[in-house]
């Protein structure tokens, strides 16, 4: 079927204008389509002493900056973001619910390294394993959790790679769920990015657990301080993971959120936890000074009323699919263009969520985003029983009048 374009129209977003010189580079990222796109990225210096790191928008995944951000290395305990996508993708499939007891094995209970020393005769509740696994990073409660969901850690780490590799996380190949130093297993600050962009965007009830300052378990006679420092000492801070080991030295993803501009920053080999936590700060600083979020679209807007041809109602209201919105500068103006398609000859029967038209939104004449157009509700086709009651009613409505 040929669409047409039903009508154009210009909105203009002026934000502050001041001249600038920047060199860029293009990156490729994670586009909404699924698809990667180009992006510029500052090559500004912010003299990192951490060996890896980056800062990405948490919304459209563009980077903002980047220091090594492919170079394979010893995540340690930040591996556990993807032990906890794991748990809240099962959680949503109902696999299990936040109720569900979770047996503690000896070889759970032998993990060491950061715990809360689970006995082999108790259990847990699967809200009381992400408690102790997001906050102090107890790796007997991932190791647990690992084998109640696939069986045994080697199944669930064979589904750990499968699940980076879906994310495109080509740098990294997982050798246990909770990031233990071992051979080969590695990973980089671009992927650590995408793993806690997926985790951030599709679960975010997460944040209730990785923004927990203090609290306890087992009657509070287990007390839990969060290892993330940012919790406490920064504005807007959401997450998300901490991890340190003699080899891997100290790691962070480090997430926040102000004024609807959501970050991502990663930092990998930090020489001390002091500079773990002041240069995933400095990295937000800059990304929240340089950058904004400006929404341009809101998810169940109604864009237009059309008509529909062969139903029992002849109008139907087309909603927005998703919301959107763009990155810009804060010191750069745009100019947003917004291009509003409709199917042609809209035909009952029609479901509701059924994509009928889209909208093309540009900033600067470059196409920054393309959301559907779905149809608000149901419409039936009409028939002859349908056709009859209608006339009905109306003749009905006519003799009231009298």
């Amino acid at each position: 079927m040929k669409n047409k374009i039903f009508s154009v129209f210009i909105i203009t977003i002026i934000l502050l204008n001041t001249s600038s010189m920047a060199i860029y580079t293009t990156l490729p990222v994670w586009s909404e389509n699924g698809n990667t796109s180009e992006v510029n990225a500052d090559s500004v210096s912010l003299e990192l002493e951490s060996e890896s790191a980056i800062l990405i928008e948490q919304t459209t995944g563009k980077i903002l900056y980047e220091k090594n951000s492919h170079d394979k290395l010893r995540p340690a305990s930040v591996t556990k973001i993807m032990s906890i996508l794991l748990i809240m993708e099962a959680l949503d499939r109902g696999d299990i619910t936040l109720e569900t007891q979770i047996p503690c094995s000896e070889k759970a209970s032998s993990m060491g390294g950061s715990q809360i020393w689970l006995d082999p005769k108790e259990s847990l509740s699967v809200h009381e394993m992400l408690k102790a696994i997001c906050v102090v990073s107890a790796n007997d409660c991932t190791y647990a959790m690992a084998e109640y969901l696939a069986g045994s850690e080697e199944l669930f780490v064979q589904k750990m790679n499968e699940r980076a590799k879906e994310l495109g996380m080509n740098d990294t190949t997982f050798k246990n769920c909770h990031g233990i130093d071992e051979d080969g297993h590695l990973t980089s600050s671009y992927d650590i990015s995408l793993m806690s962009r997926e985790l951030l965007l599709k679960h975010p009830k997460i944040t209730e657990y990785t923004t927990i300052w203090i609290d306890s378990l087992r009657d509070g006679k287990s007390e839990l301080v969060n290892t993330n420092k940012l919790i406490r000492t920064y504005e807007g801070a959401t997450g998300l993971k901490t991890g340190s080991t003699s080899l891997a030295l100290y790691n962070l993803s480090a997430s926040a959120t102000k004024n609807d501009l959501s970050l991502i920053a990663v930092v990998l080999r930090a020489p001390t936890p002091k500079v773990r936590f002041s240069e995933a700060k400095l990295l937000l600083d800059y990304g929240f000074n340089t950058y904004t979020y400006k929404k341009i679209a809101t998810k169940g807007e109604v864009i237009q009323n059309v008509s529909v041809n062969k139903g029992t109602t002849s109008n139907i209201n087309l909603i927005l699919e998703n919301d959107s919105g763009f990155l810009v500068k804060k010191s750069n103006s745009s100019e947003i263009t917004q291009d509003l398609i409709l199917n042609e000859n809209i035909e009952a029967p029609i479901s509701a969520g059924e994509i009928l038209g889209n909208i093309n939104y540009y900033n600067n004449n470059e196409l920054i985003s393309s959301i559907n157009l779905v149809a608000e509700n149901d419409i039936s086709k009409k028939n002859i029983l349908n056709m009859f009651e209608h006339i009905s009613t109306n003749w009905l409505n006519l003799l009231r009048e009298f």
